[in-house]
């Protein structure tokens, strides 16, 4: 039995975690910290799982988390975090980083899109990216694993297959998405308060969202290729869901089924990504680990859609999954699917 403790337990993210964990035949959860909520009952924080877990959140202890603990997830904010993860891993715990820490390996581009000196700027270009579709090996024997950022999956999945084949050019990459409310976090914010964000759909971070330097990195360091990409999020008033519409142009005589032909090749037997002829949508992978993608044309333009739970296949689900290959389970274990992809019943 692995025992986890969740660092950073009172979020959205963790919840998640909670929701999938009490279903997994291999793991016990045995601590959850908070630097707000001390001695609450994790029932209290989160009522959805009352019954289900007899734990309190505690002040992070790292001497006391490494007697609890053999692998954490770590839900703390950007640098916040690397500060913890350098210390738990050389206290000998595995370590799931949910923030941005460790995703890039360059350092001067991480302390340029997020504005802090990295806390842990050795361990650099040593952590695998947490995405088993293109890393499984590398997370099999990780101390640490990046958890992949949400808009990035939607982008990097279907982008980094079509580009190490050649199918599609990078010199022309345009990424809109659109995301739900949850992906701010539970923390308060007036652009998030339910008068600003209802019945409204408006662009942010134009030009300078941090996840516009992964999903570049991240598909050169899969494909080889080179991209700059445009990216532009939208904030939408739902909870939950990712959709990306991607724009690039195709190279020389390559068409939608020559695409969708290399992308259900590449995914044929990955349990979380589905290529399929309908349009993807964020309702149709809500409250799953799944991610849909499928291909259209228009004109001389190729367009990629792709669609995810920003807390599942964009978060919690993906550290599971990554839980799972790290210790040698299966990897679709509590993620509420079999081998074949079928749902189960619990989820």
């Amino acid at each position: 039995m692995i025992r986890v403790g969740i660092v950073g337990a009172t979020g959205y993210t963790a919840l998640e975690l909670l929701k999938y964990l009490i279903h997994h035949p291999e793991v016990e959860v045995t601590c959850l910290t908070s630097r707000e909520e001390e001695s609450k009952s994790v029932d209290s924080v989160h009522p959805s799982i009352r019954g289900q877990y007899d734990l309190k959140m505690v002040v992070l202890d790292i001497p006391q988390l490494v007697k609890q603990v053999d692998c954490a997830f770590c839900c703390l904010p950007h640098a916040a975090s690397a500060e913890i993860v350098g210390q738990l891993v050389e206290a000998g715990i595995r370590v799931i980083d949910f923030s941005a820490d460790y995703r890039l390996n360059d350092l001067a581009t991480f302390e340029k899109w997020y504005q802090v000196k990295h806390p842990d700027a050795a361990r650099l270009g040593t952590v695998p990216y947490g995405m088993p579709e293109f890393f499984r090996n590398e997370i099999r024997t990780a101390k640490v694993v990046a958890n992949p950022g949400c808009f990035p999956s939607t982008a990097i999945l279907p982008l980094a297959p079509l580009l190490k084949k050649g199918l599609i050019q990078s010199d022309s990459v345009i990424v809109d998405s659109k995301t739900g409310v949850s992906g701010a976090g539970r923390k308060p914010n007036l652009r998030f308060h339910y008068p600003e964000c209802n019945e409204s759909i408006a662009a942010y971070g134009v030009g300078t969202h941090r996840h516009m330097p992964e999903i570049d990195e991240l598909v050169e360091r899969i494909s080889g290729a080179r991209i700059q990409s445009v990216f532009t999020p939208h904030l939408t008033p739902m909870d939950r869901g990712i959709l990306s519409t991607i724009y690039v142009k195709p190279t020389q005589g390559n068409t939608v089924e020559t695409l969708m032909a290399e992308l259900s090749r590449f995914y044929a037997n990955e349990p979380f990504v589905r290529i399929t002829d309908q349009l993807p949508s964020t309702k149709d992978v809500a409250n799953t680990n799944f991610c849909d993608i499928t291909v259209r044309q228009c004109g001389s333009t190729i367009i990629l859609l792709s669609a995810l739970d920003n807390l599942i296949k964009g978060a919690s689900g993906a550290a599971i999954q990554n839980l799972n290959v790290m210790y040698g389970f299966d990897e679709t274990t509590a993620l509420g699917v079999t081998k074949t992809g079928k749902r189960t019943a619990h989820l």
